[in-house]
């Protein structure tokens, strides 16, 4: 692969990858587009930036929106969605239950898969639903 800025990965090579290796893709694709929106919103500036995408990208908040967002889930994403939700990560933040950290978890992986697969359009309909109660 040639183009890391936006790739496209077979199926193939994503089945080989774990739920946490989505899910680390996933968290730096998530903030990325929070970090965005922030800016686009005009949120915040400087330090109140960096505190209001740290409030975004928590994993309270991304279990919020994960709920959000699994009634409109494709079957597909769904299968996706369950492989993160039900994988099994080393440590959980204090500041999470287990069911939020593992909801997080199936968000982050779920937005790596949207971007390894190459569907930026469907991921950004996802956040902006996300984002919704934000704007």
């Amino acid at each position: 692969m040639e183009d890391y800025f936006s790739p496209v990965l077979p199926d193939e090579t994503l089945q080989g990858l774990s739920s946490l290796g989505l899910a680390h893709v996933g968290d730096a694709v998530y903030e990325l587009l929070v970090r965005t929106w922030l800016c686009v919103h005009g949120k915040a500036t400087g330090h109140g930036l960096h505190q209001a995408a740290i409030a975004l990208v928590r994993a309270e908040a991304q279990a919020l929106g994960a709920e959000r967002i699994r009634p409109l889930l494709t079957e597909r994403e769904e299968a996706v969605f369950r492989r993160g939700r039900n994988a099994h990560p080393h440590s959980v933040p204090g500041h999470a239950s287990r069911a939020q950290y593992a909801g997080a978890t199936a968000l982050e992986a779920l937005f790596g898969w949207l971007y390894l697969t190459g569907q930026r359009t469907r991921a950004n309909e996802l956040f902006r639903v996300i984002m919704e109660e934000e704007s």
